[in-house]
Formats: C-alpha cells, structure tokens, sequence
C-alpha cells in the first residue's frame, strides 16, 4: 500500500520545513546494511535527514535482515537494518534493537484471483502445501504457486514465526527481494506471496487476513495480526560515531514520524 504522499513529497516537506535553518555542523558518513524492506523507509529517513545534517552522507546497502545483523556485530556497518525482532542468539552476541517503525507482511496474490480473504489456518495450510488448488478456497481449478523469500530474509523469518509455519513452507520460488516478490505474484494469476505493505502496490492484492485488511490504522491497533518491527540494530559496548548517533536519533524521534508514514510503515510511539 503506497501512501498518497510520495517519499519525494516526504522529502519536500522536510526541505519546506527546514528552510531558514543554519544547517548541520557535523560531516561524515553513515554505512547502514540490511533489510531490503525497509528500502523506502530508509530512503525518506535520509532525505529528510539531509535536510537537516547535509554535510553527512547516509549509505544505505539491502543485503537482508541477516547480513544487517551480522555487518553490525562485525563492524562493517555502523547500524544494520532488520525487518523482525532480533534471536536469543543475537543478542547474546551484543546486537540491540531500536524499533522505528512497524510494518504489515501483507499476503499477495494476482489480482485477477477472486479469493482475497483468508484465514490465518488457511494461509498456513496454503504454504506447508496442504491447500494445494484455489478451487478449495472459492477461486478457480488451478494449482496455487507459493512464492516466498529467501532463506535469512526477515520478511520470511518473521511470516513464517507469526504465522506458525517454520521451516515448514513449500515454496515453489524463493526471491531474494520484496520486488521480486511482487512483481512475481503480479505476474502469475495463481501465486500467493508475502511483502512488506510498505511496498504493496497496485499490481498486486493485499488479502485480507481473519477478515481484516492490512492498513497503517490496523497495523497500529493490533488487528491485522501479521506484522513485524523495523529495527535499526546497533551493537552493545560499541559507540557510535556522531554522525551515525545523530541519524539513529532522527529516526527514533518524533520528527520521523510523517517521513515513515509517507514511506508506507507506521510510527511506533
């Protein structure tokens, strides 16, 4: 679900806000590595950033949730980007979460498919492979594609999770972004997928899940239940350069909250 107001117009807004302001004292550069979720969120958070601080420079890598963490624990990153909650493990190691905003894992399928209001049950049933053609669901005599993300991605872990289904799905396809995803699925009148709302467009339909459809406002209330944090992961003992501590602190402030809007993804707090 793409938000009437566009990233650019985020971005405006920030300028428009701004103007008259002396500018950032501060320079440098921030390497941020993660969750390709979080691509739009992270583009209006930077724009509007730049507004503020434009002597530095914020670098943003979607290599997925897992390599995030993972550059963030190793130090070649200065924050990773995670789109699910931080493992045991993780954190044992030093990871810690800063939530920035929440985002729907919205179930997609064709838009041409007539069944676009599902159970939890049936959507499990669907990916372990036990639903298996449309027609058991209302829809036509053609066998369902099940398509997914790669194996690391957070998108993935935190579908799989929420629905009850780890380790257990059947894909047919696995793609290693939320794009592909999508325009996979708008490609394929049998597919069912999962993506970020933040990135749900036209192309495809955002099922409704236990009869309620994925939105800012059902997200933020709790009644859409497949959803997930955006997590900007930091590590434990390490500290921050300035630079990299004053995005992280854009972010987190109130300030963020129409730029993460606008990108798609709803505001925490």
């Amino acid at each position: 679900m793409k938000k009437a107001l566009s990233i650019a117009a985020a971005a405006a807004l920030a300028l428009t806000a701004l103007a008259g302001c002396s500018g950032g004292q501060r320079g440098g550069t921030v390497n941020t590595d993660g969750s390709t979720s979080m691509a739009d969120v992270m583009g209006a958070l930077t724009e509007a950033f730049k507004a503020e601080e434009p002597d530095i420079t914020v670098n943003y890598s979607g290599t997925g949730s897992g390599s995030g963490i993972s550059g963030v624990l190793d130090g070649t990153c200065d924050i990773g980007l995670s789109s699910r909650e931080l493992k045991a493990e993780e954190v044992s190691e030093g990871a810690v979460a800063h939530v920035v905003a929440l985002d729907g894992v919205a179930v997609v399928v064709n838009p041409k498919n007539p069944v676009s209001d599902l159970t939890t049950e049936q959507i499990a049933d669907i990916f372990t492979g036990k639903i298996t053609n449309w027609s058991e669901l209302g829809g036509a005599d053609s066998a369902i594609a099940v398509y997914g993300r790669e194996d690391g991605s957070g998108t993935r872990t935190a579908f799989e999770e929420i629905v009850g289904v780890e380790g257990e799905c059947a894909y047919l396809n696995e793609y290693g972004s939320t794009g592909d995803v999508i325009g996979n699925v708008a490609s394929n009148e049998n597919a069912i997928g999962y993506a970020s709302l933040s990135a749900v467009d036209g192309s495809v339909t955002a099922a409704k899940v236990n009869g309620v459809a994925p939105s800012e406002a059902t997200v933020k209330d709790g009644s859409y239940t497949i959803q997930r944090p955006f997590v900007m992961v930091t590590k434990e003992g390490v500290t921050l350069s300035e630079s990299a501590q004053a995005f992280l602190d854009f972010a987190m402030s109130p300030e963020a909250a129409e730029y993460i809007s606008a990108a798609g993804a709803v505001y925490p707090n």
